[in-house]
């Protein structure tokens, strides 16, 4: 699946031929790929495998979840010239978009674990369309995690199927008899206890405030439901306030800026 993929981004790029580097005799040279700022790097296995698969040889330098600064290299390449210039701009918007991910997940997850051990930073499905592999795995990389990477993964019950059924407790009964395992998304108190009471494993608390989701944990404690739920927080949480909703006692906190906006890590390939 990855290496089809790859070999996909090749050819969107390279097309009919890279007509430019047809201009140059036949040689082998030496090439370096180098960090333009600091982060985390994420996405060299995959940008070595472009590499080899069009007769390069490849060292890396810098693994996958390593910090990286400035001037750094993280990848030395040998062989034909046109190999490597053919899949230079490949390999580097890979690498920078990967590394960028994991670079923006590292720095919230640093927050989150400050204030609150238990609590999980998680990827949405807010990803590049065909690319949510390499962005998913990029969370990963940084110290996040996937959550659901397909809808086949797992049920979430979310706010337009509950407005499409115009029942979430027929949602939630039919849910319960296909899997142990799933998820309700919802937006008020109420529906949050309701959604308990009901036996969800697994409750998404949308645009909740912090505040709210004190209120929620307390009720849930109070009815001794605690413990046997887990709870996501979602929606509008970011760098600056991250931290207050780590530490209301949630388990998940979701954000999809980490896939969907993270900037780009800077990298050059030089001969």
């Amino acid at each position: 699946m990855k290496h089809r993929e790859l070999q996909r981004f090749l050819v969107e790029d390279i097309n009919r031929g890279d007509i430019t580097s047809e201009l140059l005799s036949n040689k082998q040279i030496n090439a370096r790929i180098i960090a333009r700022q600091n982060g985390i790097v994420a996405g060299t296995k995959y940008v070595k495998a472009l590499f080899v698969a069009k007769k390069c040889r490849v060292q890396v330098m810098k693994k996958d979840g390593q910090n990286i600064r400035t001037n750094q290299i993280v990848l030395q390449i040998s062989g034909p010239v046109k190999s490597i210039l053919s899949c230079e701009r490949t390999a580097l918007n890979l690498l920078s978009r990967m590394s960028g991910i994991a670079t923006a997940t590292n720095q919230l997850v640093k927050k989150v674990k400050k204030v609150s051990k238990k609590t999980h930073l998680y990827s949405t499905r807010k990803t590049a369309p065909g690319l949510r592999f390499f962005d998913k795995e990029a969370v990963e990389i940084g110290g996040g995690r996937k959550h659901r990477i397909t809808l086949s993964d797992m049920i979430m019950i979310k706010d337009n199927h509950i407005a499409a059924e115009g029942s979430i407790i027929e949602l939630i009964k039919r849910a319960r008899k296909k899997a142990k395992l799933f998820e309700v998304e919802v937006d008020t108190f109420a529906d949050a206890v309701l959604a308990a009471t009901l036996g969800v494993p697994i409750i998404m608390l949308d645009n909740f405030s912090p505040e709210m989701i004190k209120r929620t944990i307390k009720e849930l404690e109070k009815m001794s439901l605690r413990k046997k739920i887990r709870l996501e927080a979602s929606g509008g949480i970011n760098s600056k306030n991250i931290q207050d909703y780590a530490k209301t006692g949630v388990d998940m906190i979701s954000v999809g800026s980490i896939t969907n906006s993270a900037p780009a890590v800077d990298f050059s390939l030089e001969v």
